[in-house]
């Protein structure tokens, strides 16, 4: 793994819905025996989701390496999973991603990104927050506490400076 190799970073295509599976899988199997069962990013349907949602993936000069999948709602950009493969994390990806996330929420036209995630995930409610989400609830489900989590953006300069005109 080398930060200097090339990234390119594009939306999933549906022949890649199957490598998407395998990278959600590798990448969230060291919460299995937290949770005690595959977390749900695990088990979606990456065909469907391909489809219907906007996934969109990083790839080094070879592999695909990280993946965010996000769906646009009427006031926010919803963050449904961030995965990074294995060899790839804590490489700054998952960073990478979420300010993807935020350029694409304020290109729609969305000042808010939100996400939600068991609460049995401490160590990465922590890093969301460090990257300046707060928490805005929590909800009670049949496989644990959910945390709901948002970060308001700043308008984009280039569009207030423009709409100031």
């Amino acid at each position: 793994m080398s930060m200097s190799s090339p990234f390119e970073l594009k939306r999933a295509k549906p022949a890649e819905a199957e490598a998407i599976f395998e990278l959600v899988r590798a990448a969230y199997a060291k919460w299995i025996p937290v949770l005690g069962r595959e977390p749900i990013p695990m088990t979606a349907d990456y065909d469907r989701a391909v489809r219907d949602n906007e996934v969109d993936v990083l790839y080094d000069s070879r592999d695909m390496v990280a993946l965010i999948q996000t769906v646009e709602r009427a006031d926010d950009l919803l963050i449904e999973s961030v995965a990074v493969a294995p060899d790839w994390q804590g490489a700054g990806l998952g960073q990478r991603l979420l300010r993807h996330a935020e350029a694409k929420a304020r290109a729609g036209k969305r000042n808010r990104i939100s996400l939600q995630m068991n609460e049995i995930f401490g160590d990465t409610i922590r890093h969301y927050e460090a990257a300046g989400f707060r928490i805005d609830g929590r909800d009670l489900q049949d496989d644990g506490t959910m945390v709901r989590m948002s970060k308001d953006l700043a308008p984009n300069e280039v569009t207030a400076i423009t709409a100031a005109r």
